[in-house]
């Protein structure tokens, strides 16, 4: 298998990694939860993907990941500005 089929494979089970620690984490506090590791695992694994499909030269994935890749990032922000508002009130 070559280095970029690997790469790929990584990136999508990284992805895949978020839906797991949501469903964990909803099935702990019993009730639908997304926790900040959901986040963090979407934005390594789009990354991941986002590298794979420029170098697959495919504009559409290109554009998907790219996309998810704002709002991943957006929402990290809003949650770090949660936390800094929280500690600083």
């Amino acid at each position: 298998m070559n280095k970029w089929l690997l790469l790929g494979f990584a990136g999508q089970l990284l992805f895949s990694l978020r839906f797991l620690v949501q469903w964990i984490c909803s099935e702990k506090k019993k009730e639908s939860y997304i926790p900040v590791a959901f986040w963090y695992f979407s934005l390594a694994g789009g990354a991941v993907l986002l590298v794979y499909a420029v170098h697959r030269k495919d504009p559409v994935f290109i554009l998907g990941q790219a996309a998810g890749m704002v709002v991943y990032l957006r929402n990290l922000c809003l949650i770090h500005k949660r936390q800094v508002n929280e500690l600083t009130s």
